[in-house]
């Protein structure tokens, strides 16, 4: 009953947070905007969106193989899509189709321990490559930005450099840091870091990394051109170097567990991030909005993901 109750009033807080800034932009204005929309664009930006998805779920699946799960292409897909209707449904953010994709791989007969962390570590990929991106959107965007932030240009554009540089590093640190939890693996020890120590020392991690770097940077500039491709519907034309600043904040915001499908949470981000490259707020949330929309799309998808029959009695090794 209390986690019901706790659900239910990050569903309200998100709905009232998203009913606050509908009315601070002016909803007549946000729905002007909306009608206003170029279907062309809005068709592009949703095939992005499922592209994107798409390279996820094939993200995922590399990942789960590497850490010891049979997983197949067709199977990664289904489950990623159904995962999506999952968050779009639920309160919580993206939790609950994590878990989904969890108790999924477990129920195939795949160990416990790889399957949780596969996917813990294909969510912390994305926002990883998320981080960075906006890193170096911030740096480009320095001129525009640092007025807002009350720094110099240059000073701002270093920061987010170095920082970015720094972040990028550390997944290579993985072995170096996980070392300890190997020695004791070696031996019949280890605990819940054993599967991820174990994996991290195995020859071949470089270029498991490598791939994952790639395809979640492939994702993330998917993602950001969803976003652009909706703003560009409604009207908006920014630079490349605005929307990777952008995706960072929009969607980080968008994956905090106080509303269903980051409703709220999301416009509300939009509006922070656009307004220093002179967005009106009424644009601003429609932009989020419409990126809303592609996930209920995509989540409509995976809902009838959910009435088509599994191929095979197991999990899938194609």
């Amino acid at each position: 009953m209390k986690r019901s109750r706790k659900a239910l009033w990050r569903a309200l807080l998100g709905l009232a947070l998203l009913a606050a800034v509908l009315a601070l932009a002016d909803v007549g204005r946000v729905l002007a905007r909306l009608r206003e929309a170029q279907w062309g664009w809005l068709a592009a930006g949703l095939l992005a969106a499922v592209a994107s998805n798409v390279v996820s779920a094939l993200r995922w699946r590399a990942l789960a193989r590497w850490l010891g799960c049979e997983l197949g292409a067709g199977q990664a897909n289904r489950w990623y899509f159904q995962a999506m209707s999952l968050n779009a449904l639920l309160p919580g953010a993206v939790v609950g189709g994590d878990v989904y994709r969890a108790v999924q791989l477990r129920r195939a007969g795949q160990p416990g321990a790889a399957a949780g962390w596969s996917v813990l570590l294909d969510r912390l990929s994305g926002l990883w490559m998320l981080c960075a991106l906006g890193g170096v959107g911030a740096a480009a965007c320095a001129d525009v930005l640092a007025p807002w932030l009350r720094l110099a240009p240059g000073v701002l554009a270093a920061l987010a450099l170095a920082g970015t540089a720094l972040w990028l590093a550390l997944p290579w640190a993985l072995p170096w840091l996980l070392r300890g939890s190997h020695a004791r693996a070696q031996v019949g020890g280890g605990g819940w870091l054993a599967t991820l120590a174990a994996a991290a020392h195995r020859p071949g991690f470089g270029a498991q990394l490598g791939w994952q770097s790639l395809a979640s940077l492939a994702v993330q500039v998917l993602s950001a051109a969803a976003l652009a491709c909706g703003g560009m519907a409604l009207g908006l034309r920014l630079g490349v170097a605005a929307w990777a600043f952008a995706i960072a904040p929009v969607f980080l915001m968008a994956a905090l567990p106080v509303s269903v499908g980051g409703w709220g949470t999301r416009e509300a981000a939009a509006v922070a991030a656009l307004a220093p490259f002179g967005v009106a707020p009424a644009a601003a949330v429609g932009v989020g909005m419409v990126y809303g929309l592609y996930g209920v799309a995509q989540a409509l998808l995976g809902a009838l993901a959910f009435g088509l029959p599994a191929r095979g009695g197991g999990a899938p090794t194609g």
